[in-house]
């Protein structure tokens, strides 16, 4: 019997699993990976300031992101083909998330489409949109998450072009997977994943199937999908969906101190300091390393979030500290999801929340709220290394 006691454990458990095609979608970057890397090693350059003495017996992990309450500053980051990595995939995690309440992020690029999604779990959850050049779909998208009382929409602005991505192109990655011998062989290896799927009858991206004219089923989609992501996207174009929508708005993707301020004008209610976890474009900082230059460009204007590299409660508390207000977990939950279904997601968070909460205390602080920089030694040249 396997101990759980940390992410890596979880980590070790998915790879087991989980169809080699999609444990390498999760577990790659783009080109070389070295942004991929930097995103999670980075972290171990920041050092905590341990305190003692202090009282710190009643701590508390809760806070807001744009106005939700959260049991923590975490939420489940966006990850397309979610339903492959155990079969319905985000409807688990969105349960494990409303269950632990924190906020979950149902992708574009879903399995489970946004109305299966919302028929399944009680409580609100947000809607990743990228930005089509199919201008009346990318609108559908929008109503169909209002009408399903998503609660708030995540833009990803980092999508415009695909970053290359070797493992899934050697790997020949499909939703669902296109049946070859060495795929096969793998699949009859993952038995536990293949009993899921033979269970469900969602295979293919729930969100576009049958939603788009001349897209009916998975044969035809990935050419559709090659084809649509619009590359003359610009600010113009965020304001207007701005306008389309409602809610809170969130501008995902964000990696440079100017266009944080091309944010704020735009009328964002937060940005997610993210390079897309290292998948698009590599050799670009990490996110960590970017996030004290953002939050100088934009102060308390709008809040500022942080995604990409989050591996442990530590991380998020180093995050915090440094001034995010909010920050994205996806492969950690992606593990426990492949490793353990709805329950994995369950534990990811249960040890990403015990960790925060005794790094809290380690640092004599009670709330999370009243963590600062100086719950933490950096490098001189942490934010200005690269210049």
């Amino acid at each position: 019997m396997t101990v759980i006691t940390n992410i890596a454990d979880l980590k070790r458990l998915y790879r087991r699993r989980v169809p080699r095609m999609f444990y390498d979608y999760a577990e790659s970057g783009s080109w070389t990976e070295q942004t991929f890397r930097d995103n999670s090693t980075d972290f171990a350059d920041i050092r905590l300031r341990q305190r003692v003495a202090v009282d710190i017996a009643a701590r508390s992990t809760k806070g807001n992101m744009v106005g939700q309450p959260v049991a923590m500053p975490v939420a489940l980051a966006p990850v397309g083909l979610t339903g492959m990595q155990h079969a319905d995939g985000e409807i688990l995690a969105a349960r494990a998330a409303a269950r632990f309440g924190v906020p979950f992020t149902l992708s574009t690029m879903s399995i489970c489409s946004i109305e299966d999604v919302a028929d399944n779990v009680d409580a609100p959850f947000w809607f990743q949109l990228y930005v089509m050049r199919d201008q009346g779909f990318m609108e559908s998208l929008i109503a169909r998450a209002a009408a399903a009382r998503c609660s708030a929409l995540v833009l990803t602005l980092d999508l415009q072009v695909i970053g290359q991505r070797h493992k899934d192109l050697k790997n020949g990655l499909s939703a669902p997977p296109k049946p070859s011998l060495p795929v096969v062989l793998d699949l009859l290896r993952r038995w536990r994943w293949g009993l899921g799927m033979l269970g469900t009858r969602r295979h293919g991206f729930g969100n576009i199937v049958g939603h788009v004219k001349g897209v009916s089923d998975v044969s035809n989609l990935m050419a559709w999908v090659g084809e649509q992501f619009d590359p003359s996207l610009d600010w113009a174009r965020v304001r207007r969906i701005r306008d389309l929508w409602q809610g809170p708005l969130i501008l995902k993707g964000i990696m440079d101190p100017e266009d944080a301020r091309h944010a704020q004008d735009a009328g964002a209610d937060a940005i997610v300091v993210s390079n897309h976890g290292g998948r698009q474009l590599d050799g670009a900082v990490s996110s960590i390393r970017m996030l004290p230059r953002i939050l100088d460009a934009v102060g308390d204007a709008l809040e500022v979030h942080l995604d990409s590299g989050i591996r442990s409660g530590q991380d998020v508390l180093k995050a915090l500290a440094l001034g995010a207000r909010g920050t994205y977990i996806g492969r950690a939950y992606i593990y426990g999801l492949g490793a353990l279904g709805e329950a994995g997601v369950t534990q990811a968070l249960n040890i990403i929340r015990k960790e925060l909460d005794t790094t809290l205390g380690f640092c004599g602080e009670r709330d999370v709220a009243d963590l600062g920089r100086h719950n933490l030694l950096l490098p001189a040249d942490f934010a200005t290394r690269w210049v």
